[in-house]
């Protein structure tokens, strides 16, 4: 049997763009729709989206540092479907930020409770650390669709995945409403709906070829019913 080859890791010039782009996109994202960065829910929002993340970085680093490889970049071998889906959900995913600053931070449009924008935290918490937890068990968690044959790709049925079967992307579900409601849009919620309706279609596709090409997976499907929400779907 061939050796399994791992992802190829980030260039330094790469780590670095990442570094300085994703706070510096994270900073234009939240403020310029508002003109302003006195407007202090933005910051709230910043903290406790950089809290979470590195906390779950920190862990995921400790128990599967493969990932990072792995999440670095497409890799060969994507499904086209899969890259057209996300041409959709991806923009529609970034959308919901700027959104709902704009809408909360200086246009006003809509009147959302204290609770529920708690609600909306918590949601965007849960999302970050299901996402860790998928991932530290997963080393097979990439950003595209496909079959990693030359990583001798097998079935994964520990941590959450005893529960559903594709616990990142109910985690990517909660992040995607959290953000929304912690940010105090209703407006927000529209762009949240359509990467939501992509996403619950992309489960769907990534299932079936999953079962028709993954080893294993069929049986692990019929083990573990649901691919999103235990006991519905």
């Amino acid at each position: 049997m061939d050796t399994p080859q791992d992802p190829v890791a980030m260039s330094p010039a790469m780590a670095i763009a990442y570094a300085i782009g994703l706070p510096a996109t994270l900073l234009a994202l939240v403020f310029a729709p508002v003109g302003s960065l006195s407007w202090y829910p933005g910051w709230i929002f910043i903290a406790v989206l950089a809290i979470a993340l590195a906390l779950s970085t920190l862990a995921v680093a400790r128990l599967n540092p493969i990932i990072f490889r792995a999440r670095s970049r497409f890799q060969p071998g994507t499904k086209g479907w899969d890259k057209a889906l996300l041409w959709i959900m991806l923009p529609a995913m970034t959308a919901i930020i700027p959104l709902a600053t704009l809408d909360a931070g200086r246009m006003h449009w809509s009147a959302m409770s204290l609770p529920l924008q708690l609600l909306g935290y918590i949601m965007l918490i849960a999302g970050i650390a299901g996402t860790g937890w998928a991932q530290a068990v997963n080393p097979f968690f990439e950003p595209g669709v496909r079959i990693q044959s030359e990583r001798h790709q097998r079935v994964i049925d520990s941590g959450p995945y005893r529960v559903v079967r594709h616990p990142g992307y109910i985690s990517a579900l909660l992040m995607f409403w959290g953000m929304a409601l912690a940010l105090g849009s209703w407006w927000a919620t529209v762009p949240a709906a359509i990467a939501s309706a992509i996403l619950v279609l992309r489960t769907a596709w990534e299932d079936r070829l999953l079962q028709a090409e993954l080893p294993g997976y069929a049986d692990y499907a019929h083990r573990v019913r649901s691919r999103l929400l235990p006991g519905i779907w």
